[in-house]
């Protein structure tokens, strides 16, 4: 019986959609997935246009057999929907490229294999500014997607001026942060800058709280300035929380106890528990990121050991949240996307309770609640975390602009800035 090309479309949607979807693992078995500038792990991966800066990509996949990956790059708009354009439109040289440096595991007993590749290939180049998908597939075939994984393509041709203040109203004044933008042309044509031009601000690197800001609160002598407090607060949370795997023979901080056989390694995180909202504790933290390292004289790529990793969250009076669920967000889980993000329920002791396959390194992480029946996907962190104007929190402010009768987003302006004055950004 034939389907009707309606009848098909209808049914492959799901399947398109989801392999659009950004930094998602669609293949079992496929772990510790960075990309990042080279040297720099806990830095953002955003390359200059017609620069020589290059990203790194690693990744590691469970079993011994050593497979045929390949990556491709798809440009994205603003809002990360495919632009509408032809590859070759975007990027100079092949439409993909395999990765070839790979090594089998050892020392370890857990079994893998590590994958690293230099991202720009120098034949394989972006030659527009904008977003841009990384999509890791399978035996050359696009279809049987491994991961993706967001990064940018900036050039720079817009400056960007951004301050972290507090805000003036009450009910925020100790609980959140303000950004005021400030955008100056460079001689970019902007005759309507509602429709041409969109800026976004991240809080350490998170997309899915983004503020999305498409109205300058004043327009004069070209400059746009994005300063009305109703649209540019943020909820400060806390700093994140952290736990410390960089050995699985002695406890690390937070590690409650171990479970280790002559095959495997389980670790178990200290009992947690909502923070309590009048409290702040300043510690070093790195935002939600993670950093594979050892403190055996070992290689954290290819030696290092995995564990099953396990977390216990205690909710107020050990009764679920009604209506929300509990996840579990920061760059080990993809910000939820990942396996393992979202934890599961126990009426018999009152706890969340999920396990992640994790290597040896350092950890950030929070808890998040999210409505399912929310389109947006956001998170939130009010009840898990509560929020501090105290905490350090980095912003990154990016600047989308659209020339009239253009068809994508080209992304003009990128910067950073901390809310705590005077601290030197890493």
């Amino acid at each position: 019986m034939r389907l009707t090309l309606v009848t098909w479309l209808l049914l492959a949607a799901p399947g398109l959609r989801a392999q659009r979807e950004p930094d998602r693992i669609y293949r079992p078995g496929i772990l510790s997935v960075k990309l990042n500038p080279e040297g720099r792990p806990i830095d953002y991966p955003v390359i200059r246009l017609h620069s020589a800066d290059r990203l790194e990509l690693r990744f590691d996949e469970l079993g011994t057999e050593v497979r045929n990956y390949f990556y491709t790059f798809e440009l994205c708009n603003a809002d990360w929907t495919p632009a509408p354009l032809s590859y070759f439109d975007y990027v100079k040289g092949y439409s993909q490229v395999r990765i070839g440096t790979y090594r089998n595991s050892s020392v370890s007993l857990t079994r893998y294999v590590h994958y690293t590749a230099v991202v720009p290939d120098r034949n394989c180049t972006p030659v527009k500014s904008g977003n841009y998908l990384l999509k890791v597939f399978l035996n050359g075939d696009t279809s049987r997607l491994a991961f993706t994984r967001r990064f940018l393509v900036v050039d720079e041709r817009m400056d960007v001026g951004v301050q972290v203040r507090q805000p003036f109203q009450q009910a925020t004044f100790l609980t959140h942060h303000r950004l005021q933008v400030t955008l100056a042309g460079k001689g970019v044509d902007i005759r309507y800058p509602q429709q041409q031009v969109k800026v976004q601000v991240l809080q350490n690197l998170r997309w899915d709280n983004r503020l999305r800001l498409d109205q300058p609160t004043f327009v004069r002598q070209g400059l746009l300035e994005y300063s009305n407090e109703a649209q540019m607060l943020m909820p400060a949370m806390k700093e994140w929380r952290w736990v410390n795997l960089r050995s699985f023979r002695l406890l690390g901080d937070r590690v409650s106890f171990q479970r280790n056989t002559d095959s495997s390694f389980s670790v178990f995180v200290q009992e947690e528990a909502p923070r309590p909202p009048n409290r702040y504790v300043y510690y070093r933290d790195i935002n939600g990121m993670f950093v594979s390292e050892t403190v055996e004289a070992v290689n954290p790529f290819w030696n290092a050991e995995y564990a099953s990793v396990h977390f216990r969250f205690r909710p107020p009076g050990g009764q679920p949240y009604r209506g929300r669920d509990l996840y579990l967000i920061g760059e080990m889980t993809g910000y939820g996307a990942n396996e393992g993000a979202r934890l599961t329920f126990d009426p018999a002791t009152g706890l969340y309770g999920t396990v992640v396959q994790l290597k040896q390194g350092y950890y950030d992480y929070c808890y998040a609640l999210r409505d399912p029946r929310d389109p947006s996907g956001a998170f939130e962190t009010d009840l898990t975390e509560n929020n501090s104007w105290e905490t350090e929190n980095t912003y990154m402010v990016l600047v989308y602009y659209r020339e009239l009768g253009g068809r994508y987003d080209q992304l003009l302006g990128l910067a950073q800035a901390g809310s705590v004055h005077l601290r030197t950004l890493r």
